[in-house]
């Protein structure tokens, strides 16, 4: 198995490696609160994952290795399996349609960026900001 996973690599291993990302992870609908009066003195990100789904583990860590923002932004994490009470408030709250993967920008407590899977993009991010 081991051969396999240094051909491969292994689910394991991916999730181990350091982010570029300073996460804040989402675990209480209450901190959509936070995140909206954040979004008021600088800009939020929030990046909606499905554990299960390796397009959105490909996503994520493609997005991890190329993001640079961390002082311009706050950035949250949505673990959607665990909490898709959150993402659906998050949908409502800020008008987005649900999708997975996906990264929305708020900014003043709008949603005023939003895109999935292959779209998910930290140099475009970069250029929103």
């Amino acid at each position: 198995m081991s051969f396999l996973n240094s051909i491969f690599g292994s689910s394991e291993n991916t999730e181990s490696q350091k982010s570029n990302v300073n996460w804040t992870e989402l675990t209480d609908i209450a901190q959509l609160s936070e995140v909206t009066a954040i979004s008021n003195e600088k800009p939020v990100v929030i990046f909606k994952h499905s554990t299960r789904c390796s397009i959105s583990r490909m996503a994520l860590k493609q997005f991890e290795r190329e993001y640079d923002l961390n002082d311009s932004v706050t950035a949250y994490f949505l673990d959607l399996i665990a909490h898709r009470d959150i993402s659906n408030e998050i949908a409502s709250r800020f008008n987005v349609y649900h999708e997975s993967p996906q990264l929305i920008l708020i900014r003043d407590g709008k949603a005023v960026y939003d895109v999935s899977h292959s779209d998910i993009d930290a140099v475009a991010l970069k250029e929103k900001i």
